[in-house]
């Protein structure tokens, strides 16, 4: 049985008045009924094209005006891998969404979707009949369509200035409103001695790619361990770890249960648990759960950052990149209150600015930055004498 990660996740509130247009990508007739239909019973979604594969979509996105494509990855004629880069190029603002069944070789080209430049994946139901009856499939599949289309939307138009600090010690306020017109975030101020003795990262749509660009910035200068919660479903969290060790030259596996926590190495919280931080003989250790959801995920980013926060005290160092909901601000709340430091991604940045848009509108972020300024930022943090 298929455990996706925003089991019953509410729905995404959009912009504008337009529905979001979708180009359904599949080389199964039957299948693209069942998504057309999904996706149709939202009335903030118009499916404008049903094509059966890559080279269709191409010509078809020539002719029509497109903010998401649901891609499929094995298809004749023309895959959705090889098609990625020329879907981008004939529409470079389009938003695609990969889905494939959870097999390991799936997962591996859907990873290699999202380096192409895919925004997101979703894991398909194997049949047919299993798509029609997979509420929760379908629930999801219409969160990341409305996320992404409204990110889509918003390419190219942003006219607010980035949210970012550059430099020690931090102002007391940072310019600029977000889409939601709440009041500039409050960014607070520390130390500038402070040195983590942990990495703490939480990420969701759009945090593979976030995940290779920050993390790409710490081999050779960054020692202390790295845990890292994306929302991903098992198998898909066993390829990331893969990726990252492979892209960022840094050594990086996914979690395993009693787990020592060592220096110079990432762990990825598997898919379908929450990764916490015991102390077992004076040691920290993993611990893998099957706690029930937060935030409607599992693994969550809210329980790794409790359990970090009681292993390690005010030594950490919290990261929130791109993601849908707010998975991680009671977590923050707990790494500022114990001392330590968040630092969020920015909206222009940010795929969907839904957790970093939390914890910066919260007043939790010390630094609210691009996505490119955030590895160099903890690499400099990793690499201060302590205070």
């Amino acid at each position: 049985m298929i455990d996706f990660t925003s089991k019953g996740a509410p729905p995404v509130k959009t912009e504008g008045k337009d529905p979001y247009r979708v180009m359904v990508v599949d080389d199964s007739a039957v299948i693209r009924g069942l998504l057309a239909r999904a996706l149709e019973g939202d009335p903030e979604i118009r499916v404008v094209a049903s094509v059966g594969d890559g080279q269709m979509a191409i010509n078809s996105l020539q002719r029509n005006a497109v903010d998401v494509i649901v891609l499929d990855v094995e298809m004749p004629v023309m895959d959705g891998l090889t098609a990625i880069p020329k879907l981008l190029a004939v529409s470079p603002s389009v938003k695609i969404i990969m889905a494939s069944t959870l097999t390991i070789r799936n997962a591996d080209i859907s990873m290699r979707a999202l380096e192409a430049g895919a925004a997101d994946y979703i894991p398909k139901p194997t049949t047919t009949r299993e798509i029609a009856g997979a509420d929760v499939f379908k629930r999801e599949l219409v969160s990341k369509v409305k996320a992404l289309g409204a990110n889509a939307r918003r390419a190219g138009s942003r006219s607010r200035p980035d949210v970012r600090v550059q430099a020690l010690p931090m102002p007391a306020v940072a310019g600029g409103r977000s889409r939601h017109d709440q009041l500039p975030p409050v960014l607070r101020p520390f130390t500038q001695q402070f040195r983590p003795d942990v990495i703490a990262i939480g990420s969701s749509t759009g945090g593979p790619q976030a995940l290779f660009e920050v993390l790409s910035h710490f081999k050779g200068g960054v020692t202390q361990p790295i845990l890292i919660t994306q929302h991903m479903p098992a198998t898909f969290t066993t390829i990331l770890a893969e990726h990252i060790s492979r892209q960022c030259g840094i050594v990086c596996a996914e979690a395993k249960d009693g787990e020592a926590i060592v220096e110079n190495r990432a762990y990825v919280a598997p898919g379908d648990y929450h990764m916490l931080v015991v102390n077992r003989g004076g040691a920290s250790v993993l611990s893998l759960t099957k706690d029930p959801p937060e935030n409607f995920c599992r693994p969550a980013v809210d329980p790794m950052l409790r359990s970090v926060v009681r292993a390690y005290g005010r030594k950490v160092l919290t990261a929130i990149l791109t993601g849908m909901g707010q998975d991680g601000m009671k977590g923050c709340q707990e790494v500022t209150a114990a001392g330590g430091v968040v630092i969020g991604q920015d909206e222009a940045s940010s795929v969907v600015w839904g957790m970093p848009g939390a914890v910066a509108t919260a007043g939790l972020c010390s630094a609210i930055l691009p996505l490119k300024e955030i590895g160099p930022y903890i690499r400099k943090f990793a690499s201060r004498t302590a205070a």
